[in-house]
């Protein structure tokens, strides 16, 4: 019995307080973190520094928590630890450099939650000198020297300047001690010295100089020898002899091979190892000096010499006459060199060729050439020669004018009698500048000058007669020799409209209702032309139309009395004049047809009372005065029927 109460209590201990949900229950809260450097966060070099990271965590359990403290370092991991304990975490810097310098952060990690302290910047002020050596001081030119430059006890991104006589020679990186190759050029004495820089992002901190070392270096005792004959009064086209070698040349098996080069200007002429010869004809637009270059390993010696040549007769100049020439015309071309050394050649030796050769080509003498100009741009070049000397002119081009065809006359627009007329004269090719003249007759009425593409020439008058406007014409010309004139201007003279009427078909007394109507508007003036009808009283038109006639109508097919009215006509062209004809007042009289049926009625209801008097009459009197009677009533009748339709239209 009691071994199975210790069993079931076994058990339910296992599954009522399980490990894993004991370390799920526990609550915990990280309430704080901070950064603090120590001594001080400003600090000279060398001196021993620790970063401290101090971490408040608040937990329902009273086990330590585990948990990873990270250190970083301008956003850069430095260091990373583990710990299980409440204690502080360190971060020691021993003999701080300034490559320590920066702004640092702890953050603290625990089962998933994080939290980051303040960023806290140090700063370490103070760095060691630089300190340099060479391999040797003293040297011949050309020779190599090693130099190591040391920055003790730096640390981090490390730039090293090294420095011949004040002036940066290299610069290294990443490499404590420095070393580098250092050849001199120049004899004499060199200083040499070296600093460094620490990159600590963004900002660079740069040392004191180092120690400096004056390396001396010896000249060589060769040297290039440059011999060049002749060298006085020369001339174009005398045979120069050049010559390039060495002094004081002392070979064994065991020294640097020698080489020369012998160049003009920036042409080589010749090189070898020993001497160099060459020989040439001497030219006066040959640029630069001589020179004779030795080089021994890393050693180059340079001399240069001059040579003054006289020009035998200067380049030729390509010129034309006339400087304005058309297609198809004679021009001179001249070639000529305006200068020749008289002491050395006579004129009669300069001979001329022009270039290319065109036929028909004709030489009236040295040096000219008469030819026709093409129908297109063409270019030309002359060469003068002497005593093989062959010298060429600029490149001339010949751009034949184009002459102007027969100029066109045109109306800009419209043209209206007695307004201003704009009108075009134009070519539709030849070359600027194009003069145009403006004609009525033989009479000169403008000039304009048209120098562009984008320009014409446009004049203005007046023309105040229908036949005025045929007599206009106009001239192009582009060439003094001739003019060419156009053909007499064609074009449609506009007149305004003028003396509108309205004319009214029947005639107004006779307007009746069911009659037709017919308003007739005329006018004088150029069509087409356009119409409008209106009545008083209405503010759109009753007819709107555009003919190439003088007149129009607006017709009614059945009056009735709303058409009486008053009325009238406008009309208006390309003048832009709109005129108006008088006022008409249409009044519609009622139908004949209408008055009879009226009539009628009347006279049907007297013959209804006349029979009932007769009757009556005869019932009472005798024959005779009853007759007198109806004759009396008879009468009365016809008077009334002549007030009503008038003394001719009554019925019978």
């Amino acid at each position: 019995m009691v071994l199975l109460r210790l069993l079931t209590f076994t058990l339910l201990s296992s599954y009522f307080h399980p490990g894993t949900e004991v370390d799920a229950q526990r609550q915990f809260t990280i309430r704080s973190i901070m950064l603090t450097i120590e001594p001080g966060t400003n600090v000279t070099r060398d001196t021993n520094v620790t970063v401290r990271c101090k971490a408040t965590v608040s937990s329902s359990s009273q086990e330590a928590l585990s948990c990873e403290y990270t250190i970083y370092k301008d956003s850069s991991t430095v260091y990373t630890k583990r710990s299980s304990t409440a204690e502080d975490l360190l971060y020691p810097l021993p003999n701080a450099k300034v490559s320590n310098s920066g702004k640092y952060k702890c953050k603290i990690t625990i089962e998933g939650k994080e939290m980051t302290s303040e960023a806290t910047k140090l700063t370490v002020t103070g760095m060691s000198k630089p300190v340099l050596q060479l391999n040797r001081n003293a040297v011949s030119e050309g020779e190599e020297v090693t130099a190591w430059c040391e920055a003790p006890g730096e640390t981090g991104s490390i730039f090293f300047y090294l420095y011949e006589d004040s002036k940066v020679i290299q610069e290294h990186s990443n490499s404590n001690p420095m070393e580098a190759k250092i050849r001199f050029r120049n004899v004499g004495l060199h200083k040499v010295h070296c600093a460094y820089a620490v990159l600590v992002m963004p900002n660079t901190f740069n040392s004191v100089e180092s120690n400096t070392i004056t390396v001396s270096v010896k000249e060589l005792s060769i040297r290039p020898v440059l011999e060049i004959f002749p060298q006085d009064k020369v001339y174009e086209g005398d045979q120069l002899s050049i010559t390039c070698n060495i002094r004081n040349a002392l070979y064994s098996p065991e020294n640097t091979p020698i080489d020369l080069y012998l160049s003009l200007g920036t042409k080589l002429l010749s090189s070898g190892k020993n001497k160099v010869n060459h020989t040439m004809v001497a030219l006066a637009k040959d640029p630069g000096d001589f020179e004779c270059r030795l080089e021994k390993g890393h050693v180059e010696k340079v001399i240069t010499k001059m040579v003054s040549v006289t020009e035998l007769f200067s380049s030729p100049t390509l010129t034309m006459n006339p400087a304005d020439v058309f297609k198809g015309e004679v021009m001179s071309l001249t070639c000529k060199s305006e200068s020749y050394a008289s002491e050395r050649i006579n004129k009669e030796e300069l001979t001329y060729t022009l270039e290319p050769s065109v036929s028909p080509l004709i030489s009236t003498k040295p040096g000219e050439f008469s030819v026709k100009a093409l129908t297109f741009d063409f270019n030309y070049t002359c060469e003068a020669q002497a005593k093989g000397i062959k010298k060429r002119s600029e490149t001339l081009t010949v751009r034949p004018k184009v002459p102007v065809s027969i100029p066109k006359i045109s109306v800009v627009g419209r043209a209206i009698l007695g307004k201003p007329v704009k009108i075009r004269c134009h070519s539709d090719f030849g070359s600027f500048p194009i003069n145009y003249t403006l004609l009525t007759g033989d009479d000169i009425l403008s000039t304009s000058t048209v120098r562009l593409p984008t320009q014409e020439a446009v004049f203005t008058v007046t023309i105040n007669k229908p036949e005025e406007i045929r007599k206009y014409m106009c001239k192009a010309q582009n060439n003094p020799k001739n003019g060419l004139p156009s053909s007499r201007l064609n074009a449609t003279l506009i007149e305004p409209l003028r003396g509108l009427t309205l004319t009214v078909l029947p005639d107004l007394t006779e307007i009746s209702e069911g009659n037709q109507l017919y308003l007739i508007c005329g006018t004088k003036g150029t069509p087409p032309v356009t119409y409008k009808f209106y009545r008083v009283g209405d503010k759109r038109p009753l007819l709107t139309n555009t003919l190439n006639e003088n007149n129009t109508h607006y017709h009614v097919d059945k009056l009735s009395k709303e058409h009486s009215g008053t009325y009238y006509c406008e009309a208006d062209n390309h003048a832009n004049n709109v005129v108006r004809s008088e006022k008409v007042i249409v009044e519609v009289h009622m139908a004949l047809w209408k008055k009879a049926v009226i009539g009628g009625v009347c006279l049907l209801v007297v013959s209804v009372l006349v029979a009932v008097c007769v009757l009556y009459i005869k019932s009472k009197r005798g024959k005779r005065q009853a007759a007198a009677e109806l004759s009396v009533l008879l009468k009365g009748w016809e008077n009334s029927a002549n007030l009503f339709w008038g003394p001719e239209q009554h019925l019978p």
